[in-house]
């Protein structure tokens, strides 16, 4: 749930945001357009789960994002650690930068190897993320031109931190590296995404994604996705000493009364007879 938020825009399109949210289970990133994104965390703790990674954020830590989705996901404990979570965000967008820094994007086909990065808050970015606080909350002195230049700032900032030239670093945040399908199933396989939740992952509609699915595994997602599992805690009842709820929670199932039902369900005895039936 969004708290509280400040925006500032240049030519038209937010460049600037602070804001807090009531911190969630999971929620899907809350800028929905083709910008990249630079998040200064100003408080609460955090993951953010993308279709190849999943890192965990803290207060005073900076989150560096190319355009694409992502879901930002709390524990149980982080929530009680702290209700909100507060960021002071940068967008960048490929027009404005290729205006504001005088450069063609084209010129360049750099990548580097990730969707989403922890960055370390230095002097240097906390002095930014003061001087951005301050147009924030004092919009009437933040005019185009100081925008701008605040925008030509953080990415000069940005891309130094980064041993990269402006051009370069700038290519790389609208350059996506592309997950293959199924490492994208494969590596979030056991993380409690709802079918809909991998769609939006995969940057998919809902329709898509159950098709392209169904043409790949020969089987439909919520299935497949649901005999992985026991199939997971079925290795576990064998090869650990793990309780049952212990093995319920690793393979994310919601209770262990949905484990129970559904281990039962696929084959035909309990979670504890197959224990005991398979080591006799």
């Amino acid at each position: 749930m969004l708290n509280e938020i400040k925006r500032l825009r240049y030519k038209g399109k937010v460049v600037f945001h602070k804001m807090k949210i009531t911190s969630p289970k999971r929620e899907l990133k809350p800028f929905q357009n083709n910008e990249a994104c630079f998040m200064f965390v100003d408080d609460g703790e955090f993951s953010v789960r993308t279709p190849n990674q999943f890192i965990s954020f803290s207060k005073k830590k900076g989150l560096l994002a190319k355009c694409h989705n992502f879901f930002i996901e709390t524990t149980e404990k982080q929530r009680n650690l702290s209700k909100e979570m507060e960021f002071t965000g940068v967008f960048l967008f490929p027009e404005q930068v290729e205006e504001i820094m005088d450069i063609n994007l084209s010129n360049s086909n750099h990548n580097v190897n990730f969707n989403i990065k922890k960055i370390d808050i230095d002097a240097l970015f906390t002095s930014y993320k003061n001087s951005i606080n301050l147009l924030l909350d004092t919009p009437e002195i933040a005019d185009e031109d100081i925008i701008k230049l605040k925008l030509k700032e953080i990415i000069i900032l940005i891309s130094k931190s980064q041993n990269l030239s402006v051009l370069d670093f700038l290519v790389s945040m609208f350059n996506l590296n592309h997950t293959e399908f199924k490492s994208t199933i494969k590596n979030n396989l056991y993380s409690n995404l709802s079918v809909e939740d991998f769609a939006k992952l995969c940057n998919m509609s809902h329709s898509s994604f159950k098709r392209k699915f169904s043409k790949v595994y020969s089987e439909s997602p919520k299935k497949y996705i649901n005999r992985m599992k026991l199939k997971k805690a079925s290795k576990l009842l064998l090869n650990t000493d793990l309780l049952i709820s212990e093995i319920a929670y690793e393979c994310n199932f919601d209770t262990i009364s949905s484990f129970n039902r559904s281990f039962k369900l696929h084959f035909k005895i309990s979670p504890t007879e197959y224990r005991l039936s398979q080591n006799a």
